[in-house]
């Protein structure tokens, strides 16, 4: 099981490199059908998928709200691409909440009102979220900015690990993720402000000669790093309330790719907006 997550972890690594550091097409091409497998994982999770109550709902093949949510990711991800404007993009994040919203009146009584609301939430939470990615990449010197979401979230995680490994012993989330520990998570976020400290001053400084890189990029990173284990916590917690292991089994050794991505769903937005309120205000 180790080799296989590690090997499975090295091959996202250079898929995320790869897509990251060209941006463009590949990049929100990879985001958009990540995001379409994360949003039916979730579905899934919340019991959205099927038109029924039953223990098998959460097999069945995707329903009409679910449609009306795939479409609402291709329409969002088209417009981020082509168009870009912040403008258009709200407006297809309504017009899916009204899409959802036609199907569940239509269908009625066919879904409930908690698989309409879950289609809503899975639509926002990680297609998105996820989607500030592409934003944080496309943004002025996002070529610079956008790693500082990969050393908040996996960053965090792979410091967090080692430190609860070597020193962790006062568990802080028992209920909830019983081998979290409050020195890893102090450990997480120190490692990853340090690692973007790191990376702001060797690697960040050319590009904003007039500002003091380094702190501000151990900042982002710092508060990426909370708000990734934030995001981690999240996951587990909707994991637990449905009595779920893993989210799927796309990713051998990880599981689904709400498992593996659920800490830098939340990174992403969070960096975005402070790179733009830290740097390139």
């Amino acid at each position: 099981m180790f080799w296989t997550r590690l090997a499975s972890g090295v091959i996202l690594l250079i898929i995320a490199i790869g897509s990251m550091s060209y941006g463009g097409w590949p990049l929100a091409a990879l985001l958009c059908g990540v995001s379409l497998v994360a949003f039916r994982e979730l579905t899934k999770a919340l019991k959205c998928a099927g038109g029924s109550k039953n223990q098998n709902a959460s097999a069945s093949a995707p329903n009409g709200l679910e449609w009306a949510g795939f479409l609402g990711i291709a329409a969002y991800y088209g417009l981020m691409y082509f168009v870009g404007e912040d403008t258009y993009l709200l407006m297809c994040i309504v017009g899916t909440f009204l899409a959802v919203m036609f199907v569940y009146v239509l269908a009625f009584p066919k879904y409930n009102a908690s698989q309409t609301v879950a289609a809503v939430f899975s639509y926002l939470y990680a297609p998105v979220l996820l989607s500030f990615v592409y934003q944080t990449r496309m943004a002025p010197q996002g070529i610079y900015t956008v790693w500082m979401i990969l050393i908040s979230s996996w960053g965090c995680d792979t410091c967090a690990y080692a430190v609860g490994k070597l020193i962790g012993k006062k568990k802080i989330f028992p209920a909830l993720s019983p081998k979290k520990s409050l020195e890893g998570c102090i450990g997480g976020v120190a490692g990853a402000a340090l690692i973007g400290w790191l990376y702001g001053f060797f690697f960040v400084e050319k590009a904003f000669p007039d500002k003091s890189i380094a702190v501000v990029t151990a900042v982002i990173c710092g508060v990426g790093a909370v708000m990734s284990m934030a995001g981690d916590l999240a996951a587990s917690a909707i994991k637990r309330n449905h009595d779920i292991k893993d989210y799927g089994k796309l990713i051998p050794g990880h599981g689904g790719i709400m498992d593996r991505f659920d800490s830098m769903i939340v990174t992403a937005p969070m960096t975005y907006f402070l790179t733009l309120l830290m740097l390139l205000k």
